[in-house]
């Protein structure tokens, strides 16, 4: 575990030798600031994510981590399934991440709640929590913020 957190900073001191501007952070500071990320969270989005990371594409990291739901249609019928083709350290990643945010943060909390509600089992609510951190995730890599747990969610869920 320590030397997974030396790796992860390690990578963080790689990634601020390129040049920028002095008030940018680099990616995995901003990661490490979301709530439920710990060093083999991170170090599964940095190494299966990179390339989704790098782009800031919200979508394909949602579709490379599993979360996103595959629809099969056949003629008049319509089914909606897990995504069972992703790769399986990433998917679990996602999965603690979002099961340690619904512990530690409150919107994950309630949106895990309110997928609860709505008859969703466990697993299904998590990968809607993880689906949101995700969004939140590309949003801040994007203008280089950090997780800021007290600022209020743009779309709430009914």
């Amino acid at each position: 575990m320590k030397q997974l957190e030396r790796l992860c900073s390690a990578v963080a001191d790689l990634a601020s030798v390129e040049p920028a501007a002095p008030d940018t952070r680099c990616d995995p500071d901003i990661l490490r600031s979301l709530p439920g990320v710990g060093p083999i969270v991170l170090a599964a989005l940095l190494s299966e994510g990179r390339d989704a990371i790098r782009r800031r594409d919200a979508a394909a990291l949602r579709a490379l981590s599993g979360v996103v739901p595959v629809t099969r249609r056949s003629g008049k019928q319509s089914t909606v399934v897990m995504r069972q083709s992703c790769p399986h350290r990433l998917r679990t990643a996602v999965y603690h991440w979002a099961r340690v945010a619904v512990m530690h943060d409150f919107h994950s909390r309630n949106r895990y709640s309110a997928m609860r509600r709505r008859g969703h089992s466990h697993a299904r609510a998590l990968r809607s929590v993880g689906s949101r951190l995700i969004g939140v995730a590309c949003a801040m890599l994007q203008t280089g913020e950090l997780f800021d747990k007290d600022r209020v969610p743009q779309v709430q869920l009914e």
